[in-house]
């Protein structure tokens, strides 16, 4: 009896072990790697440099929100950066340009708030799109996105003409180069979308739908879920959320480049798979994606501070990745 009291305990630590490992390694992680850069890169613990990287993630938190909805109800979306581009692009060539309608002899202006927000749709009809060729159509989430990706930075260079759309004016640089309360503004645009998902995914019927289909789509349509309908919203909702990306990052270099947001989306998955969420659905958080861009960020700093190849530093973050993945793996085995 005794012996199976032992067995018995041995087995309840090695479930509540695998259980805190699931719930707490991508934690342990970016402490282990501020600790460590900590002891091995000089001027990585510094104020200026937390903002360095506070700042450069706060981009990827935010199209990566978008991306942990995609990949919870189980699928994926490789058009994020194209979607950024274009949807930058638009606000700066409204601005910038505004629209001329030759046939009416007529020139229509755009202020900050009306470019922003015809971004923004822009953002949101392209996630769209994504949506219905994905449940309409039954195009593999990964094709759909990926011919997404191919058309809108397409339309962006088309858009362009292959140039950069510069001079943007100081009401707009603002938005990505100011400052709040003596903190970027960047920073509480991602705070504030980080925090929104965070209780619509945890605190509403919305997100009890997205994990119940990434959980058991099959399950979900039986017991009278529009599974179609949920999909098509978190695909809006991802392609809104690059859009609004683009504004900051439009915003920052006051300027609308064809190439933003190139490789966003390997950055993104990364962010999504290091905080845990599971690329099968169903399983996964909103903050555990902001760990995961953390992380993302504070290996980026340390490598550079330290000097090392960018080359390098691409096989560090790809073993990472693949690290990442295996814990997971692993603790949530049964």
């Amino acid at each position: 009896m005794a012996r199976q009291d032992c067995e018995g305990l041995w087995m309840l630590d090695l479930t509540d072990y695998r259980t805190f490992l699931a719930r707490s390694h991508s934690l342990i992680a970016l402490l282990g790697m501020v600790v460590a850069f900590s002891l091995l890169a000089d001027g990585f613990l510094t104020l200026d440099n937390f903002w360095t990287i506070m700042r450069q993630i706060s981009v990827n938190c935010c199209v990566s929100v978008g991306m942990t909805l995609v990949i919870l109800t189980g699928g994926i979306d490789l058009s994020i950066g194209s979607i950024l581009a274009l949807s930058g692009a638009i606000m700066a060539g409204l601005l910038k340009r505004g629209t001329q309608i030759e046939a009416l002899n007529l020139y229509i202006g755009y202020g900050v708030p009306a470019a922003v927000a015809a971004g923004v749709f822009m953002g949101g009809l392209l996630g769209w799109f994504n949506g219905m060729m994905v449940t309409c159509f039954r195009v593999p989430p990964f094709i759909a996105t990926l011919a997404m990706l191919t058309i809108a930075r397409g339309l962006t260079k088309l858009y362009t003409g292959g140039e950069a759309i510069t001079g943007l004016g100081p009401a707009f640089v603002n938005i990505g180069s100011g400052r709040l309360l003596g903190i970027p503004n960047q920073f509480w645009i991602a705070a504030v979308i980080v925090l929104v998902f965070a209780v619509l995914l945890r605190k509403t019927r919305f997100g009890r739908y997205v994990y119940a289909v990434g959980g058991n789509e099959e399950a979900a349509k039986l017991s009278g879920l529009n599974v179609a309908r949920v999909k098509r919203l978190v695909y809006l909702l991802s392609g809104m959320l690059a859009a609004v990306g683009g504004l900051i990052v439009t915003s920052r270099l006051n300027s609308a480049t064809p190439i933003a947001g190139e490789g966003l989306e390997l950055d993104s998955i990364a962010a999504v798979v290091i905080g845990g969420t599971s690329l099968a659905g169903g399983r996964g958080s909103v903050l555990g994606t902001v760990l995961g861009a953390l992380i993302i960020g504070v290996l980026n700093s340390g490598l550079v501070i330290m000097g090392v190849d960018p080359f390098w530093q691409q096989v560090i973050k790809g073993f990472v990745i693949l690290i990442a993945v295996m814990i997971d793996r692993l603790s949530y085995k049964e």
